[in-house]
């Protein structure tokens, strides 16, 4: 299942929604739940809908299970009310967007916390030569700012300190239960979904900062783009999947998270010693081997537009503007 936020115009301004992402477009998950519970004789199907399956992805996701069951259920009561001619729900209001009527916005617009690894051996061996025997040992990370984050189809501003901007391709985990000293064998099923992650760096601030022997910061915190859907572990494999990375239509990488040296069970395991894990906590795999301009000698440049692709997810494109633009 492919979830999504998106935002629906309205006189009084967006109104941000959870999706479901299908053959007819983009299900109202609020919505068209809510008709579930109509059909079953609910009382306040409109309040309990919103209680169980709200319409902001973070307290979507708190909601646990049950909000993904009844994700399913709208989907498929969508589904069958398209063949009906149900088009609205108990307040009047639609069940089903077309994707070009609305904004589709990061899956988490504002995420409980970011995290970002770096599992790919060939990335480190591009990057920084020789893995040390620590990277072996350790799924090692940085926390990002979760305030910084865009969805597909919006603008990352140049940040005025750097001179060298660079794309990285990679994929994210999105933790959809509370966890903590979580043991590998159980690590999968604390993750809600897949997206794809576009950790923008700019990289001479940030070889530059590191050189004091802590950071990333300034590098990394201005812009981290995730989309265009979260997609649930029974319809996404991580380990097949093909990743690839475009500017302004050129291919420019290509590879796989089936090249993870670290799995995401043993990052989520790792993360979670000592520390609890919540809903909504996204973690990055890093850069896949040749995923970013740092390996390939291929940089951003002003009103260029990157897509990063991950096979069964789709495509997260953003375009670099100049901050004066």
């Amino acid at each position: 299942m492919k979830l999504a936020s998106f935002a629906v115009p309205t006189p009084l301004g967006p109104r941000h929604r959870v999706g479901v992402r299908d053959d007819s477009g983009l299900v109202d998950v609020t919505t068209a739940y809510a008709c579930v519970l109509d059909d079953r004789g609910e009382a306040a199907p409109i309040e309990v809908a919103e209680a169980i399956a709200p319409p902001e992805m973070l307290a979507f996701l708190r909601r646990g299970e049950r909000a993904i069951e009844a994700a399913r259920e709208a989907a498929a009561f969508a589904a069958d009310g398209g063949n009906s001619g149900v088009e609205r729900g108990p307040d009047g209001a639609r069940l089903v967007f077309d994707p070009g009527e609305v904004e589709l916005l990061s899956p988490l617009p504002r995420p409980n916390s970011l995290r970002d690894c770096m599992a790919f051996e060939e990335h480190v061996e591009n990057t920084l030569g020789e893995p040390p025997d620590a990277w072996y040992d350790l799924p090692v990370y940085y926390k990002g700012n979760p305030d910084s984050v865009v969805g597909p189809g919006a603008t990352v501003e140049w940040p005025s300190y750097t001179d060298r901007l660079d794309y990285e391709l990679e994929l994210a985990a999105v933790v959809g239960r509370e966890g903590r000293d979580v043991p590998v064998a159980a690590a999968n099923s604390y993750i809600a979904g897949y997206t794809v992650l576009d950790d923008f760096s700019a990289r001479d601030t940030q070889l530059r900062e590191m050189q004091g022997n802590l950071g990333p910061a300034k590098g990394k915190d201005f812009a981290n783009a995730l989309g265009p859907y979260l997609v649930t572990p029974d319809a996404f494999d991580p380990t097949e999947a093909t990743m690839t990375a475009a500017i302004d239509g050129e291919t420019v990488s290509e590879g796989t998270p089936g090249e993870m040296y670290h799995s995401f069970a043993e990052i989520l395991a790792h993360v979670s010693a000592s520390e609890t894990l919540y809903p909504g906590d996204v973690i990055g795999s890093g850069t896949v081997g040749g995923g970013c301009g740092l390996e390939t000698g291929r940089f951003l440049e002003p009103g260029e537009t990157v897509a990063l692709s991950i096979e069964g997810i789709g495509t997260l494109e953003n375009r670099v503007i100049e901050p004066t633009e």
